[in-house]
């Protein structure tokens, strides 16, 4: 499946949390001029649970940091800030909030876009990087059980390391196994599994 491209925003939908009616019909009307639909929330209220949006625009001044609300706009959704207040408590809740990209208050008609495009790319990296990270953990996760399979062949069929592997990986190929799967099973029955057949 093709990723959609950071720079192209026509019919994504977004969430504005704006209270400032100025404010709010600047990025409405930005966001209709790019072909986005939106939808609107107060911050004083939660977001919304039962619908899915691309990008979160939040007057990150309007949400009182100690509250519920404060974590309940930790969505999946990528979030551009928007900012004016500048006090250290308030800008550790943004860091903790970890917008995608920020806009600073008085907002003006341009800036918007570039917000977008960066935020759609960030959260695009931030998948990216999560996804890699899984792969490696699980790689690390094989290698362990196809380490304790050899050690456990080396054992029991007094063999060198080398040997043990080459006698794991030829048993994996000859029952059309992965020499992780194999190794899961040498682990779970104590040795070399008893296979009269091939597998599919």
């Amino acid at each position: 499946m093709t990723r959609p491209s950071p720079f192209s925003v026509r019919g994504r939908r977004a969430l504005v949390v704006i209270r400032d009616e100025r404010e709010i019909s600047i990025v409405r009307r930005q966001l209709n001029r790019l072909g986005m639909s939106v939808t609107e929330c107060d911050p004083a209220e939660s977001p919304p649970a039962d619908e899915a949006f691309d990008v979160v625009v939040v007057d990150a001044d309007t949400i009182p940091i100690k509250s519920d609300l404060a974590t309940a706009w930790k969505v999946s959704a990528p979030i551009v800030a928007l900012i004016g207040t500048e006090t250290p408590s308030r800008l550790k809740w943004l860091l903790d909030l970890q917008p995608a990209s920020f806009l600073v208050k008085p907002l003006r008609s341009a800036g918007l876009y570039t917000a977008l495009v960066v935020a759609f790319d960030s959260a695009q990296r931030r998948t990216d990087e999560a996804a890699y990270i899984e792969r490696l953990e699980d790689r690390i996760r094989s290698r362990r059980v196809v380490f304790a399979a050899v050690l456990q062949i080396m054992r029991s069929h007094a063999l060198s390391e080398s040997d043990a592997f080459t006698l794991v990986r030829q048993t994996a190929m000859r029952h059309r196994s992965t020499i992780e799967q194999l190794s899961a099973e040498i682990i779970a029955v104590g040795g070399m599994p008893n296979r009269t057949t091939r597998t599919a």
